[in-house]
């Protein structure tokens, strides 16, 4: 029988990774992990866009997805990105992931090679049998170039291990259809954050979020009004979340979110290339957000 039982309901952080010129600052990882179950959230993406897994090596993503397991210890679910356009290497990542303790992986559609529908299919089930553990489907077609279609969403959903959908097309109208068609069989989240309250208003489960690096507790509490009844507050706190939400995404995800991090002391080092600091506008853009959201003072 298949648990239907959400991964996590509510908050998830798709949480940067501190860097150095030397690798990963596993010492400000740990202490930005401890930081962010403090202020509520109610699960950890590792390793996904926002953690730059793009530019790691596998030894790099498989020691961060280790550490953040055993600095969680089992606080929240952690979630594992494994994503490629490879499947034998995503399954070799996603049986890898499983066995560093990850409660849950996180699989991006083949991007730059993408495949058919039916090719979607066989590509995930393949992952999600590698890896043993639940599984959350990404579609972000804006980054691959490839949309997981409603029908194929609700195909995907018969298999016991594959639990939820981030839904990061930005097409309201195709997340309506995911809803229809699956039902409870397939555990929604929003993968923009300008969009939380119109997803959980359709029946998603919560967000993937790279504004809570900065401030946790504006999603969080979003989030909660809304599970709470409460969709005046709801609505009003993901309409103050936008001008956050605008400044993060000024340049491609994750330039400005690392940026800020490193604005308000965090030391979360610089991206690597072939991603770069952002301009001076959106660097001035960045930092007014902060500061309006009083994250930063004058």
């Amino acid at each position: 029988m298949k648990n239907q039982n959400p991964i996590f309901r509510g908050i998830a952080t798709a949480l940067v990774t501190p860097t150095t010129s030397e690798g990963i600052d596993f010492d400000r990882f740990g202490t930005l992990i401890d930081w962010q179950i403090a202020q509520g959230i109610n699960a950890l993406v590792i390793c996904g866009t926002t953690g730059e897994c793009s530019t790691m090596t596998d030894e790099e993503q498989l020691a961060a997805i280790k550490f953040a397991v055993d600095t969680v210890n089992h606080r929240v679910p952690v979630i594992a990105g494994a994503g490629s356009n490879d499947t034998d290497h995503g399954c070799a990542l996603a049986a890898k992931s499983a066995a560093c303790g990850a409660d849950a992986l996180l699989l991006v559609t083949p991007y730059y090679n993408k495949t058919s529908q039916a090719g979607l299919v066989a590509h995930f089930t393949a992952m999600a049998e590698a890896g043993g553990i639940p599984v959350i489907l990404y579609n972000v077609p804006s980054r691959t170039g490839l949309n997981i279609a409603p029908e194929t969403a609700l195909e995907l959903s018969k298999h016991p291990l594959i639990n939820g959908i981030k839904e990061a097309s930005g097409n309201i109208s195709q997340v309506a259809k995911i809803a229809q068609l699956c039902g409870d069989e397939l555990n929604i989240y929003s993968g923009n954050d300008d969009q939380v309250v119109p997803l959980l208003s359709l029946g998603g489960k919560g967000v993937i979020s790279v504004v809570s690096n900065v401030k946790p507790e504006l999603v969080h509490n979003c989030c909660k009004a809304f599970f709470d009844g409460d969709t005046a507050k709801a609505r009003e706190l993901q309409l103050e979340m936008l001008p956050l939400e605008e400044a993060l995404f000024c340049e491609v995800n994750p330039i400005p979110v690392k940026y800020a991090m490193n604005v308000l002391g965090w030391n979360a080092g610089e991206c690597r290339l072939p991603l770069v600091e952002p301009s001076d506008a959106h660097k001035a853009k960045i930092e007014q957000a902060l500061q309006a959201a009083g994250l930063i003072k004058e």
